[in-house]
């Protein structure tokens, strides 16, 4: 991007929210040489970037004043809002909004109206991916905004994501696609911990079980990786139970909406909460294996 003079400078971009996956994707801008601001409403959150290279703001309106791009990655669509809102004094019209956030069809409207409000570009852009493949800079982008978008947001996509997908031009695209493949993720989820716990209750060496199916239809790799973490009882979180049990139940709307019966979303989001009822909260979604047993 340029100067009004035409001298070339560094894209500016604005990152809200520096939890898990927005200090992750933070980090891979700076490393892409970007200029980052970032604001999280825990400041002592987005303190570890400046030693990447980001400067820490104080409050919404200081991270995006002059800002080329709006990147939100926060816990949910009236979080995205709310702190959209609170940037209003230093939004730029004609800036770009990435929006990140997993914020359900219900909850995109009024951040696309938010976005008209205050003159931005307004582009869908949820992601694949969790905490490991957000360090590294190899996230899935699914994006959905104006194709005129698209050049002028390559430097941020690249630097996030080791592809992006279009899937069309109209927000709502990525998000309903987002929230597809999230059905797959945690339906798998749970069929480890399922599996695992079951193994457990019968007896059965877990172990067997992988054997079992090693190299055959049914293995999978992120089968193998919940597996490992269930069984070395390391739970670090790179994706949380509480924000899964969120996604499951706006997947469990998104399909009621549809009229489509998702029974399978609809039992995963209950053992979701079971186990952060059982204290498992903030630990990774592979904590669903708990749900299984009395807390």
């Amino acid at each position: 991007m340029a100067e009004s003079g035409g001298t070339s400078r560094r894209t500016r971009v604005a990152v809200l929210g520096t939890g898990i996956m927005g200090a992750a994707m933070a980090r891979s801008l700076c490393r892409a040489g970007l200029e980052v601001r970032a604001w999280n409403r825990t400041r002592a959150k987005a303190e570890p970037l400046a030693a990447e290279g980001a400067t820490i703001a104080g409050t919404p309106a200081e991270a995006v004043a002059d800002a080329d791009v709006v990147l939100t990655m926060l816990y949910d669509g009236h979080a995205a809002a709310e702190s959209v809102r609170a940037a209003a004094a230093g939004l730029r019209p004609g800036a770009y909004w990435l929006q990140c956030t997993t914020a359900g069809i219900d909850g995109l409207t009024p951040l696309a109206a938010l976005a008209r409000e205050h003159g931005l570009v307004f582009v869908d852009a949820p992601v694949l991916g969790t905490r490991q493949p957000a360090e590294a800079g190899r996230l899935t982008v699914l994006a959905a905004g104006p194709a005129s978008a698209r050049e002028p947001l390559a430097p941020v996509l690249d630097a996030v994501g080791a592809r992006t997908i279009w899937v069309g031009e109209e927000p709502g695209a990525a998000t309903r696609l987002k929230l597809v493949c999230n059905s797959w993720v945690l339906a798998a989820t749970h069929a480890t911990g399922e599996a695992l716990a079951l193994a457990e209750g019968l007896g059965v060496d877990p172990g067997l079980f992988l054997d079992a199916i090693a190299g055959g239809p049914l293995d999978l790799g992120y089968l193998r990786a919940k597996a490992a973490a269930i069984r070395a009882g390391d739970f670090t979180p790179s994706f949380a139970v509480d924000t899964a049990e969120k996604d499951a139940r706006l997947i469990v709307a998104a399909g009621e909406a549809a009229g489509v019966r998702l029974d399978l979303a609809e039992a995963g989001a209950e053992r979701f909460r079971r186990a952060s009822e059982q204290g498992h909260g903030g630990e990774d979604m592979a904590a669903t294996y708990f749900a299984s047993f009395a807390g």
